[in-house]
């Protein structure tokens, strides 16, 4: 749950800093899910290499990545789609609604 917590936070700062980003630039170069994820995987794969490279815990090596890194990177990355999906199916409700 911890590592949950974790990766979330740090997908929070990629998320925050695409939108001063694009507000400062007056325009959107970024998508800001996508610039939150990708600080997430940079993160994992910094998290991973500790792990497997860690001394005295071979046999523990595979739980470890797998429920500190994969686990929390698939959870972020389900919610990342569903609220892709939802904006792109409201900005598209939104412009039907205009014309």
């Amino acid at each position: 749950m911890g590592a949950l917590i974790f990766y979330t936070f740090v997908y929070s700062i990629g998320h925050y800093a695409a939108i001063v980003f694009n507000t400062l630039a007056k325009k959107e170069l970024f998508n800001r899910y996508w610039a939150g994820f990708s600080g997430v995987i940079v993160v994992a794969v910094m998290h991973a290499y500790k792990i497997i490279n860690s001394i005295g815990h071979e046999e523990d090596v595979t739980y470890a990545v797998s429920y500190f890194v994969i686990f929390p990177v698939v959870v972020i990355a389900v919610v990342l789609i569903y609220l892709n999906g939802k904006d792109k199916k409201d900005e598209k409700n939104k412009n039907n609604d205009s014309e």
